[in-house]
């Protein structure tokens, strides 16, 4: 059933997949980058401080042996040369060091894209199970790691194998040298063996990371219905979304409905739009369009405004402009004001009796506590 279901899985994971994936920690690493990384930063720190360390320790080394005869040897005395040669050691050796560890945090932050994985740290007491962590030791994941554990052998003993062909070719090996040289063969074939190493890993670090990458993208695949559902759950049911939007238009048919008794006007196509607008002097900067509506909404506006006497104006033109471009609340469009003003002020010679009317129920819509 497990591979049934790991066959159907032939969707490449989505953006949300791959967050929670990354805070469960897996993404794809390997811990190979962050060993070519520091043998790199190793080698670029030996090829510009090498002399001056080899130089530093032979100066330490002659007054060390120069002084020998000139000293009584004793406890205190082997102690306090340890201590020196202690705190020369590590002075040399900290701007290795710290490079190295530098050249670790980036290898790993390269492959985290230097984000935290919260989940990781957190305690979990399975992971103190011994059972489980036999069953990981010996699982199947851990079986497929194996030939990139004999590339890294083979790998690396090539390398080695290689930077000893080309040490052994050095003259030291064949006919007699001076000291000096041997000081210069030492460091020769120190950086030699270390970029021979680097080489190596830097291209095991590439083999093992593609398949991390490869086996995670595999891992995170998901079947075509886990895409469906995470995408209902993202955008929502489609029926509850278009429930919810048949109660915000009959609540905003309700509304508008409302309004339109208090309005000046209706504006019809005669028969497909209807647009009742409302102008207050005073408290309005332009006419606003209080309702419209389209085939059946539209008759009920007429009806509604036929009941209370609201005046009509049939013209086609700007009744379809104002349906198309005019929003509900909102002034009519400054491309519009001219006709609408012409509307208005033929509706106000027209119909004075409606008006005086129309302010007395305002007053008492106003005057009503709110819902």
């Amino acid at each position: 059933m497990a591979d049934q279901d790991k066959d159907q899985k032939t969707e490449p994971a989505t953006a949300k997949r791959r967050a929670e994936a990354f805070k469960r920690g897996q993404f794809a690493r390997s811990p190979d980058v962050q060993v070519a990384f520091t043998l790199t930063a190793a080698l670029v720190v030996m090829l510009f401080s090498a002399p001056d360390i080899a130089r530093s320790l032979r100066d330490f080394a002659l007054y060390s042996f120069q002084n020998l005869g000139r000293t009584t040897l004793s406890n205190e005395l082997m102690l306090s040369r340890l201590v020196e040669a202690g705190q020369r050691c590590l002075g040399l050796m900290t701007p290795l060091l710290v490079a190295c560890f530098v050249a670790a945090v980036l290898g790993g932050g390269a492959q985290s894209r230097f984000q935290l994985t919260t989940e990781v740290l957190e305690p979990k007491l399975d992971r103190l199970n011994f059972v489980n962590g036999f069953k990981n030791i010996f699982n199947t994941s851990t079986l497929m790691t194996l030939p990139f554990d004999l590339l890294k052998l083979g790998g690396i003993g090539l390398a080695l194998w290689l930077a000893v062909k080309r040490v052994m070719q050095d003259p030291l090996f064949h006919v007699p040298m001076k000291a000096e040289h041997l000081a210069r063969f030492l460091n020769h074939s120190t950086l030699l063996f270390l970029a021979w190493i680097c080489g190596a890993m830097a291209i095991i670090a590439i083999a093992s990371y593609s398949y991390q990458h490869h086996k995670t993208e595999k891992d995170l695949r998901m079947t075509k219905q886990e895409v469906r559902d995470e995408h209902k759950q993202q955008e929502g049911d489609p029926m509850v979304k278009g429930h919810r939007r048949r109660l915000a238009r009959r609540l905003m048919q309700k509304q508008m409905l409302q309004a339109v008794p208090t309005a000046d006007v209706v504006v019809t196509n005669p028969t497909h739009f209807a647009v009742a607008l409302k102008y207050e002097r005073g408290k309005d900067e332009a006419p606003v369009i209080v309702a419209k509506g389209e085939g059946a909404f539209a008759r009920r506006i007429k009806a509604l405004g036929a009941e209370y006497g609201v005046p009509m104006i049939e013209n086609k033109p700007v009744a379809r402009m104002l349906f198309k471009v005019g929003e509900v609340g909102e002034p009519v469009p400054l491309a519009l004001y001219q006709a609408v003003a012409e509307i208005l002020a033929f509706v106000y010679r027209t119909h004075r009796y409606y008006f005086h009317a129309l302010r007395a129920r305002r007053a008492a819509l106003q005057s009503q506590p709110a819902a």
